[in-house]
């Protein structure tokens, strides 16, 4: 089973960089993207139903912002469209789609790097978030959430971490939010799990000031969160980074699971 989950920044404009033509290459069973920028009506065929994939989304309220998707090969018995908590889901972050004893969901956390406004939403977003999480981590399922997590865990996960302890994506609140949810929720760093000591290699995010992408100034804050069972069956994790569809780059992880 391969999963795909990449961050689009602008389907759109994702869609006019090639993205899809790359992911037709692909053999994925199931792939979720991140920041639509789009409703239904601005999106085309080719993106609402890629041929030999089934299309769902979680659009955001407002236009031109947010938004998750999801692209499966084999039809999902279920899916769950947002966290049924009204603000949160007026941006579109969370669609959750089942397969048997599996759920994958596409997921995009909110970005705080604009204003401590929206650092403010972030906070409360990861505070309503942990008891969905700790829900879903004891529901018996297997489970994989992919996406922005807009947060880089450990010094290894970005290139300049002295100059972003303070920054929005790398705050101690952060990275402590998410050292709980490995350590006491038992959720799996799919990614750092088959490769502990990757860095750079690693990174899926590059500003686009100065010359970051040029010189690898990027951050690690795309990921494949899973259940330990599932987590244990994968085989191969690779960062696509030979085109580039959006300023994050498509992260790969191949499982042994059989969907």
């Amino acid at each position: 089973m391969r999963i795909i989950t990449a961050n689009l920044n602008g389907i759109r404009s994702a869609t006019n960089k090639g993205f899809f033509d790359w992911l037709h290459q692909q053999h994925a069973d199931v792939v979720c993207v991140q920041e639509l920028k789009a409703h239904a009506t601005d999106l085309t065929r080719e993106m609402l139903q890629p041929d030999k994939f089934f299309g769902y989304f979680h659009y955001a309220e407002k236009k031109g912002y947010s938004g998750v998707g999801l692209y499966a090969k084999k039809q999902p018995e279920k899916i769950i469209e947002g966290l049924g908590i009204a603000d949160i889901d007026a941006e579109g972050r969370y669609l959750q789609a089942d397969f048997g004893n599996l759920s994958v969901v596409s997921l995009y956390l909110p970005s705080g790097s604009s204003s401590d406004e929206r650092q403010q939403v972030k906070f409360s977003f990861l505070e309503r978030f942990l008891p969905q999480l700790k829900s879903l981590r004891a529901c018996g399922r297997e489970i994989i959430l992919c996406g922005d997590w807009n947060i880089a865990h450990k010094e290894i996960d970005l290139k300049n971490w002295k100059g972003n302890l303070k920054n929005s994506g790398f705050l101690p609140e952060e990275r402590a939010w998410l050292t709980q949810l490995f350590d006491e929720i038992g959720f799996v760093d799919v990614h750092r799990q088959l490769k502990p000591d990757a860095a750079g290699e690693a990174y899926t995010w590059w500003s686009n000031r100065g010359q970051a992408w040029a010189k690898n100034v990027g951050w690690r804050i795309d990921y494949q969160i899973a259940t330990p069972g599932v987590a244990a069956t994968a085989q191969r994790a690779a960062v696509y980074k030979e085109e580039r569809f959006s300023d994050h780059a498509p992260l790969v992880i191949d499982y042994g699971y059989i969907l």
